[in-house]
């Protein structure tokens, strides 16, 4: 049985004024997957993240999401698609004014109609996954920083998403607490059947992924 196609990349070009960082870039990542995208910085791991998310588009060359081709998409036909995909961001980027169980629910607060007490219950099965039972009460600034990212990986998960985006996970963060993350991020893909697309440069990383 053949393999599906979820994210492709062909022959993707990207320069910023005159440094070219992408140079015929092309890729395919099959479901279910877990795909690592490896390198020093300042090699293009992230520009080519950005360009897979949809965030910017290249200068030559398509990019197909879940059979959408990224680079004919206006921003109402983008957001549909961006709704279906989870970004773990590399700072956890999780807003500080606003409890664990605040920063969980926001997609489903902007994104759906569920009712207050279908999302609590939501955010706490979330949060159970990540292993983080009772934490919905508590501030980011309570939180260690790999809670931190674990909270950051329930928000991501949060609206079931068919692919999870990863920018440098085990960054910051010590080498056991670094292991704990990454053995979550194969956790979740096995339990939820997630296609997982992890940027790092940690070699360690790489090879327990």
């Amino acid at each position: 049985m053949e393999k599906e196609v979820i994210i492709r990349a062909e022959n993707i070009h990207k320069a910023f004024d005159e440094r070219h960082i992408l140079n015929g870039v092309t890729l395919d990542i099959y479901k279910g997957e877990t795909f690592v995208i490896m390198g020093g910085s300042g090699c293009g791991k992230s520009t080519l993240l950005r360009h897979l998310i949809g965030a910017i588009k290249p200068d030559e060359g398509k990019v197909s999401l879940m059979g959408n081709d990224l680079t004919t998409l206006d921003d109402n036909e983008m957001d549909e698609v961006r709704k279906k995909i989870g970004m773990c961001f590399q700072s956890s980027a999780l807003f500080d004014s606003k409890t664990v169980g605040e920063n969980i629910s926001l997609p489903l607060r902007e994104h759906t109609k569920l009712d207050a007490n279908v999302i609590n219950i939501v955010v706490k099965m979330k949060l159970d996954l990540v292993g983080l039972r009772g934490f919905q009460d508590l501030m980011p600034s309570q939180l260690s920083g790999g809670m931190k990212k674990r909270v950051g990986l329930a928000r991501a998960i949060v609206m079931d998403p068919q692919i999870i985006f990863y920018d440098e996970p085990s960054a910051g963060l010590d080498p056991i607490v670094g292991a704990v993350i990454d053995k979550l991020i194969l956790d979740l893909s096995k339990k939820l059947s997630i296609t997982s697309v992890v940027v790092t440069h940690d070699m360690n990383s790489v090879f327990r992924i």
